[in-house]
């Protein structure tokens, strides 16, 4: 499926209120393991039929921060200044930049962070920081060298929906390689070891 299709099939969870009902567990997504392999929006619906709402909630999110996490990491190994990782169960490594290894982590804008945007732009390692202390737990926790997708929706607050816009990601990945430098990303020391991070904000 093109990153046109995908777009496509991504917006039709659109049409569905965007609500977890729980925090995400290693427990509820072995019960959704099968977003992995459905990539239209019907036959998602079709897996789901017999879930009460927050499970199939559930499932639908899951789904589409999948795929276009999935979306994003294409859009990365399609410039020629990256290198996909050969191990595809790594849960550490997507694929390295000039030879620097990273993961990559799309999240909308967090608003438990307590500051505005704003303030985030000029303060990006104090919400680097605050992103890999409070998000990623249990499975998915790591302190590797990541880069954070940050969604903002600046006029509706809808941060999700732009998970939908693969047009406007491909965009701003492509921008932010244009200028990429090792010297740019932001150095923390989180336990006693260092890791190299930044954020790629979407913004509409």
């Amino acid at each position: 499926m093109n990153l046109q299709s995908l777009e496509s099939e991504l917006k039709k969870r659109l049409d569905f209120p965007y609500t977890w009902g729980r925090k995400q567990s290693d427990e509820w997504d072995k019960k959704t393991k099968f977003i992995y392999q459905t990539k239209d929006f019907k036959s998602l619906e079709n897996q789901c039929k017999d879930f009460d709402n927050e499970l199939s909630n559930y499932a639908f999110n899951r789904w589409l921060n999948f795929w276009s996490a999935k979306a994003v990491e294409s859009i990365f190994v399609s410039n020629s200044l990256v290198k996909k990782e050969d191990n595809p169960f790594s849960k550490t490594v997507d694929f390295y930049i000039s030879e620097i290894p990273f993961d990559h982590k799309s999240s909308v804008f967090p608003r438990q962070f307590g500051k505005r945007f704003d303030y985030c732009l000029n303060h990006k390692k104090e919400l680097i920081e605050w992103l890999y202390n409070n998000q990623s737990q249990q499975g998915r926790k790591h302190l590797e060298n990541r880069l954070f997708i940050i969604f903002f929706d600046e006029k509706n607050g809808e941060h999700w929906k732009l998970k939908t816009e693969l047009s406007l990601i491909k965009e701003k990945i492509e921008d932010y390689l244009g200028n990429f430098s090792k010297d740019n990303l932001v150095s923390l020391n989180l336990d006693s070891r260092e890791i190299l991070s930044d954020v790629i904000w979407i913004k509409a």
